[in-house]
């Protein structure tokens, strides 16, 4: 199914679809996809751009006993642009506290990115403000952002959030405006960027478990299922834009 062009509605119709999906998305991780050990969360946003899909897990070294994901070195993740920095490896050494949740550690965060998350100055710098400071944490990270860029996010966000890691040259391709991105953070963090367009069908993108393994998100499977659930009489103004 084509994504939808979901600036031709209210925030309020993309925010009902927003938490449909996000429930299909963790209920889809949960149902086998993650390793035995592993959970996903939905949770509330609460004071600002927090994740919506929290991935913790119960503290387990990688490979003993993990059935389930792929390992980057056999089965990199396929995107059209992949970037690495080591700038993180230096930042680490500085003295920093962690607070962890009790429930488990967390691994990974799924951001879908809502109209709010880009509507003034404040809100998009929170935003890439809090996926820095995840990745600075260890905490790898997926952003879905089917929105269009902004004047304040004119390369779209994974820009953004590169440039508070490394300087690096990115533009948009032509004709693709919308944003997937996936990083992970070990001793290096890199970045896996997927652009689509409205009418694209979503790839499946990683969902980093450590630096080295990942499971995919089935983004289109769960846009589907969610769509399907979606009220008819809200479908009209994306089913049949104007002419």
């Amino acid at each position: 199914m084509p994504v939808h062009d979901w600036t031709r509605v209210r925030a309020n119709r993309f925010h009902d679809f927003h938490q449909s999906w996000t429930i299909d998305i963790r209920n889809a991780l949960n149902g086998g996809l993650l390793p035995e050990g592993y959970v996903a969360l939905a949770e509330q946003k609460a004071g600002g751009p927090a994740p919506d899909v929290i991935t913790l897990s119960i503290p387990i070294e990688p490979g003993a006993g993990m059935t389930g994901g792929m390992a980057v070195a056999t089965a990199p993740p396929k995107t059209t642009v992949r970037t690495e920095s080591d700038a993180l490896n230096y930042a680490r050494k500085a003295n920093r506290i962690a607070i962890r949740h009790p429930d488990g550690r967390l691994v990974a965060v799924i951001e879908i990115v809502s109209p709010g998350n880009k509507d003034s100055k404040h809100a998009i710098r929170s935003f890439v403000a809090k996926a820095v400071e995840f990745l600075f944490a260890g905490v790898h990270v997926l952003i879905v952002d089917l929105f269009p860029p902004s004047r304040r996010d004119p390369q779209g966000l994974h820009k953004l959030i590169w440039d508070r890691i490394q300087d690096e040259d990115f533009a948009l391709p032509v004709g693709k405006p919308l944003t997937l991105a996936a990083y992970s953070s070990g001793t290096t963090i890199c970045g896996y960027i997927e652009p689509v367009a409205v009418g694209d069908a979503l790839p499946n993108m990683p969902i980093f478990l450590t630096p080295d393994w990942y499971v995919p998100c089935p983004l289109e499977a769960t846009y589907q299922h969610s769509w399907a659930m979606f009220p008819k009489a809200l479908k009209a103004p994306l089913e049949n834009p104007p002419g």
